[in-house]
């Protein structure tokens, strides 16, 4: 190996269940960063109850894949209940959200165009 690496905030050659990378906590979104940049941002979210990222668009296609719990997900006026196990595409450009009607952790995978 050349001791370049392009994940992080996780060790290596090691094996482990995603949902333990991110913790709840009371009151508060929580995020752990795996990857970072174009084409690809990878991050781990823990949600507490209550808690939500408000209606916004991104420049990528978010894939969102439910590790534990369930989300509410709008994508531009229609909303999913999705639930461990469970994944959605948030297309680039189309408003979003989320919201934690019960605690859930989710793996989020954002992919950019390279133009």
């Amino acid at each position: 190996m050349n001791g370049q690496h392009f994940i992080k905030n996780m060790d290596f050659a090691k094996v482990v269940e995603f949902e333990t990378l991110v913790d709840y906590q009371e009151g508060r979104v929580v995020s752990r960063t795996l990857a970072q940049g174009r084409p690809l941002s990878v991050t781990l979210f823990a949600f507490d109850k209550g808690e939500e990222i408000s209606t916004h668009s991104a420049g990528g296609d978010a894939l969102v894949y439910i590790l534990d719990g369930s989300a509410e997900i709008t994508i531009g006026d229609q909303t999913f209940n999705v639930k461990k196990g469970e994944s959605i595409v948030m297309p680039a450009n189309i408003p979003h959200g989320l919201l934690a009607a019960e605690r859930f952790k989710m793996l989020l995978i954002v992919v950019f165009s390279l133009n």
